[in-house]
């Protein structure tokens, strides 16, 4: 490790120091030999890790540098990854990095193997990393990107290359056996699902498309519908068939269990599509079943200090526009208290080394964007009265940085109990 960080430093300081040559003579330009040094790095530390990386030549100029192809405990697998390498101070933007995508935006995001980003900062010699394919199809082909976002959070080096290699062959394999399938579901709902979900799909008579999605051993279920707008509801199998059960004369089926919850009645399901539900609730509880104990996976919010192992009365359900304004109003009070929070709750964001992997890449997407981040460093009531003052990318990084976690409560509670928020950086307490 220590021997290829002096080698780095030494390429980077040879290509500096070098003498200009004659005058008239043909000079390589720094960019290229900055550029190079960066390509080594990243192949010594690829390889010291035994992966095999096929550097591309130079003069084919489409986009990529290297060819990885991953190793798993010596063996050699068919997960193969094309990367693109920069180096140097002249990438960063904003409070990340960026690499520009230029004519390679249909190449990199349509390919038959995904296109990473990696940059070189010569001032903190660490490597940084984005999946250049996955943010170019998450965002679309209306409004095409002109850069791909690197978080300084996504450090590529000895510490975190496991989990760098296991993100990218998962990636790499979302096109083999069932995964293909929730690849596809996942792009049209716009939600990414865990192998080990329970994931159905139904088309009704209007050709409208139903995904039933569902944790293993989770009573609850979300209903993705594209007449809803891709819009998560949560249901169980008992607010479902709520329009079944017989009601006391006066009285309204809403006022039973589970009143946070949408009905049937709320989703406009037909009775064919109700029965099809249910039986989805059916055929993932016998599958839930016939697992191992070990395998199935509890979810708790074990970190809420108020967690006391029981089952919630209610579900947590509010409405994006009232949690919105309420945590801008809280973030607001603690600027106002505490002028330094927000750079000091990034320092705390770049320490944090188990980001989950979809936090990361969206900060690589928010933090490349000077405007987001002017809007954000600016924060303040002085600037921003309500949400509709910012825009949603500013609200969304601003979130990132300031808060650790928000639990959300059940509907009866007054807002400052359903909402409870975990700061990046903890609020004093009073003696």
């Amino acid at each position: 490790m220590v021997e290829r960080d002096i080698a780095v430093r030494s390429q980077f300081t040879l290509a500096e120091d070098e003498p200009s040559g004659e005058s008239g003579m043909p000079k390589i330009p720094k960019g290229r030999r900055v550029g190079q040094a960066a390509v080594n790095a990243l192949r010594a530390l690829l390889e010291e890790h035994d992966h095999i990386v096929q550097e591309i030549s130079g003069q084919n100029d489409f986009g990529e540098d290297l060819y990885v192809t991953f190793t798993d405990d010596g063996d050699v697998t068919s997960d193969t990854i094309k990367v693109q390498v920069k180096g140097g101070e002249s990438w960063r933007r904003g409070n990340g990095y960026a690499v520009p995508v230029d004519r390679h935006s249909d190449t990199w995001a349509e390919g038959n193997i995904p296109v990473y980003c990696v940059v070189y900062d010569p001032n903190s010699r660490n490597l940084y990393w984005a999946n250049a394919t996955q943010q170019l199809r998450r965002f679309g082909t209306h409004d095409q990107l002109r850069f791909i976002g690197i978080s300084p959070n996504a450090v590529l080096d000895d510490t975190t290359m496991d989990s760098f290699v296991a993100l990218a062959r998962r990636y790499v394999g979302r096109y083999r056996g069932r995964q293909a399938v929730l690849t596809h579901l996942g792009e049209m709902s716009g939600v990414e699902f865990d192998p080990e979900d329970h994931v159905l799909y139904f088309v009704n008579g209007d050709d409208d498309d139903i995904i039933f999605w569902k944790r293993p051993g989770a009573a609850v279920a979300t209903l993705l519908l594209s007449a809803q707008e891709w819009e998560p509801a949560w249901v169980t199998l008992e607010s479902l068939m709520l329009s079944e059960l017989s009601t006391p004369a006066g009285r309204s089926v809403r006022e039973f269990p589970d009143p946070d919850l949408w009905t049937a009645e709320d989703l406009g399901l037909s009775r064919a599509e109700v029965m099809w539900v249910a039986a989805c609730f059916i055929s993932t509880h016998e599958a839930d079943e016939g697992m191992d104990d070990d395998l199935l996976e509890t979810i708790e919010c074990k970190e809420d200090p108020s967690y006391t192992g029981e089952e919630p009365k209610e579900h947590g359900r509010i409405e994006a526009d009232v949690i919105e304004s309420y945590v801008l109003t809280c973030m607001l009070d603690r600027i106002e208290a505490d002028p330094g929070l927000m750079q000091r709750s990034i320092r705390a964001l770049r320490e944090e080394t188990n980001l989950e992997p979809d936090i990361v890449a969206e900060l690589g997407s928010l933090e490349t964007d000077p405007r987001v981040v002017r809007q954000v460093n600016r924060l303040s009531r002085e600037t921003v009265e309500n949400v509709d003052d910012m825009e949603p990318a500013a609200y969304r990084l601003a979130v990132l940085y300031l808060i650790h976690r928000i639990y959300v409560g059940g509907p009866s509670l007054a807002i400052d109990e359903q909402v409870r928020i975990v700061w990046r950086i903890p609020e004093a307490t009073t003696p």
